[in-house]
Formats: structure tokens, sequence, C-alpha cells
């Protein structure tokens, strides 16, 4: 079964914390577009960010591997 998920729950994850940043990664980074549940409620399945999560370099913290 297949678990959705809301904008909240992707910023309570530390996702991603606007909805401006989250239209750009749509459009130029990949992220998931998402569905529609209703007028107004749009939500991503748990597995389609998991992977895009996955997929994204790691933050490079200055420090030698």
């Amino acid at each position: 079964m297949t678990t959705f998920l809301r904008f909240k729950d992707l910023q309570s994850r530390g996702i991603v914390q606007n909805w401006p940043t989250l239209l750009d990664w749509v459009k130029f980074e990949g992220f998931p577009p998402g569905r529609y549940f209703g007028a107004n409620t749009r939500v991503w399945a748990d597995d389609e960010i998991e992977a895009w999560v996955a997929s994204r370099p790691l933050a490079n913290n200055g420090e030698a591997a």
C-alpha cells in the first residue's frame, strides 16, 4: 500500500521548507510533481520522495572523505 505525503509532511521531514522552492525543484531538479486528490490537495508518494532524496548528491560539509 502506498503512503501519500502532503506538503506539511515534506516540511516536517526537513525535505523542503516553502512552496517556491518545491515548485523550482519540480521544474528544474526532477522532484516528483505529485498528484491532486482534490482541487487544493496535492500529495506525493512516499516511495517517489525517498527515491528522489536518495538520488541527490550529499552536501559537501568541507571534510575530506
